[in-house]
């Protein structure tokens, strides 16, 4: 039986516990339908053990986290209950036996250990749903992009006045999602090359920091941003609601940082590429962001009308960053290197041969080679 014991670190949302999180802890979390970038964090982590008190398989889609922390090793114990976050506090020391967890010899709950057979079985059964999923997103993308297709003419649009001037200028939006660490390391030349201005939605300020990168603008809900990102940025906007509720403003007045608000539908990361547009970005280069089916799915969204309309607007000017480290992620060959020495050689080469004393010893050693020889 296995027997796992460590220190328990509790929160609700996956994002923020992985903050905290420090080797060898056991991560309590109620998480429906783990999704990669959640799971990755969890690894990165170093935990012992993960307890979920939701289903970590969706059963809208067949996400990928649940398989990434078992293929890592760590220990997923499925389904336990939400009533656990009620029994246990941060930093109890919980003993796993088998599927069962203890606090202080006392039983405080019980759940479905998770094998990679148990999670791909799982996975089928959701895959065997999805047109039905896919219908239902669209039929809701689809009644969503009517209420908002002001977003097209421009009618929902009020502006905030900023100080970043983007008019002519590359947009570099960056949101901390897939892939973006590889993305970003891709076009790092193009950064220093070009200068774009820097957009960090949300989290993607702290991904900016990761590669030494000032943000030049963070704007979003401000819920996955942290409080030196804030600090660091240049300007912040604070997206709300179209009804002018801005949950985030809160968060940054505690902070005393001036900020502007920028009420539009829609998520963070199309309020950020709305504003590149509408300020004249020449060319919005987007790294991270979420533009798919599964992307949606696993945030939970009910459909994607505000993207369709942004991307739709936008289009002419989007180039989107994801993936393009899969394309050129090859090692360098020892035959590259050899052209590299021998064309950084050659000039090197021509140097000595033209310089005087150089051409003197050489003179020297070809009449000590005569002598010897006897020429």
């Amino acid at each position: 039986m296995v027997v796992i014991r460590g220190r328990a670190r509790i929160d609700r949302r996956t994002k923020n516990l992985i903050k905290r999180l420090e080797p060898q802890d056991i991560a309590v979390i109620d998480h429906d339908g783990i999704d990669k970038l959640a799971a990755e964090g969890l690894v990165a982590s170093r935990v012992k053990a993960v307890i979920n008190c939701g289903s970590s398989v969706s059963s809208e889609y067949p996400n990928a986290g649940p398989s990434i922390i078992v293929g890592a090793g760590i220990y997923l114990l499925d389904k336990v209950g939400s009533e656990l976050m009620d029994r246990i506090s941060e930093g109890a020391l919980l003993e796993i036996l088998g599927d069962k967890i203890y606090h202080e010899g006392r039983l405080v709950g019980q759940g479905q250990v998770l094998t990679p057979e148990i999670i791909e079985d799982a996975l089928e059964k959701s895959r065997a749903q999805m047109d039905a999923v896919l219908a239902r997103f669209v039929e809701n993308t689809l009644v969503y992009a009517r209420r908002e297709v002001g977003l097209l003419s421009g009618s929902q649009i009020a502006l905030p006045e900023i100080d970043t001037d983007l008019k002519g200028r590359h947009a570099l939006v960056v949101v901390r999602g897939d892939n973006y660490r590889e993305d970003l390391q891709t076009i790092r030349s193009y950064i220093h090359e070009m200068r774009p201005v820097l957009i960090g939605v949300d989290g993607g300020a702290d991904a900016l920091l990761e590669f030494g990168l000032r943000p030049d603008i963070v704007i979003g809900d401000m819920d996955s941003v942290s409080d030196r990102a804030l600090l660091a940025a240049r300007e912040i906007v604070v997206h709300a609601y179209p009804n002018g509720r801005a949950p985030g403003l809160e968060r940054v007045k505690r902070l005393g940082l001036p900020n502007k608000i920028f009420a539009v539908p829609g998520t963070s990361e199309d309020a950020a590429m709305l504003l590149a547009y509408e300020k004249g970005a020449d060319l919005i280069v987007a790294v991270g962001t979420h533009s798919n089916l599964f992307d949606f799915l696993e945030k939970g969204r009910k459909g994607m009308a505000s993207t369709f309309l942004v991307r739709l607007k936008v289009g002419s000017r989007l180039i989107d960053a994801r993936g393009v480290s899969q394309l050129y992620r090859r090692s360098l060959r020892p035959r590259h290197v050899a052209v590299i020495v021998l064309a950084a050689s050659l000039p090197l080469v021509a140097v000595l041969m033209l310089t005087p004393a150089t051409r003197e010893i050489l003179w020297l050693l070809y009449i000590q080679l005569r002598v010897i020889l006897g020429i």
